[in-house]
This record gives structure tokens, C-alpha cells and sequence, in this order.
């Protein structure tokens, strides 16, 4: 579980990083990344992350389970959008200070958050 909170703290401050649209509060270089403050501040937002993608994401899946058959599987990019967007509006809540502007830069992250994230699992995956 650790592992998970890591690599998708990685995920989103790689997306954070690369995005103008994505936007996290914090003072320091790399837009507030490699400060200590933005260190945790991405590590509570990848824990909001890993909540919103563990209880609503399922719900969405099973909803639009006839549109993402349609769409072979593309309108996962949509769903993983409004994870991202809802992740964001939680972390307005919360305080956290991480935002991400609109739709548009919304997919984009998602995808950036996507292939991070399988490269940082299949790199850390353990050699048996």
C-alpha cells in the first residue's frame, strides 16, 4: 500500500511538473515539488488519489460499462479525467493546494499519470 501511495505520488508530481495546468501551492523550485512542504503536500494528495481511485472509480467503471465497450476502452481517459478533476476539487477542500485547471489539462495529466505509473510499478515490481 505504501508502494502505491509512492508511485502515485511520483505519477502526479511528474504530471504536476511537466502541466501548466496543474498547479501545486507550495514555494520553492520545480513548481514546489522539491521542497519538503511539497514532498508531503503530493504525498496527500496521492493518498486522496488512491481513496478517490479505490471508492468511486469502480462506481463510474460499472456505470458507463456499455460506453467503454463502445469506446474500446477509451473512455477510461474520460473517467480517469474526473478522477483527476475530483482529486483536485477534494484537495481544495482539504487545503492541500493542488489544482488542475480544466478538462483538457485534465486528460493530459491522466495520461501522464497513467504510463508513470505503470513504468514506476513495473520498475519497482520485486524479481522472484
Amino acid at each position: 500500500m505504501i508502494k502505491r501511495i509512492l508511485i502515485n505520488a511520483l505519477a502526479l508530481a511528474v504530471a504536476t511538473f511537466v502541466l501548466p495546468g496543474i498547479t501545486l501551492a507550495s514555494t520553492g523550485t520545480l513548481k514546489g515539488i522539491a521542497t519538503t512542504k511539497g514532498a508531503l503536500t503530493l504525498l496527500g494528495v496521492a493518498i486522496v488519489f488512491g481513496v478517490v481511485n479505490a471508492v468511486v472509480k469502480p462506481l463510474f467503471k460499472v456505470l458507463t460499462g456499455c460506453i467503454i465497450m463502445l469506446t474500446f476502452g477509451l473512455f477510461l481517459l474520460v473517467i480517469n479525467a474526473g478522477m483527476m478533476l475530483l482529486t483536485s476539487w477534494l484537495c481544495g477542500q482539504l487545503s492541500l493546494g493542488w489544482h488542475v485547471a480544466d478538462w483538457l489539462t485534465a486528460i493530459e495529466g491522466a495520461l501522464i499519470v497513467s504510463v508513470v505509473s505503470f513504468l514506476a510499478a513495473k520498475l519497482l515490481k520485486e524479481k522472484h
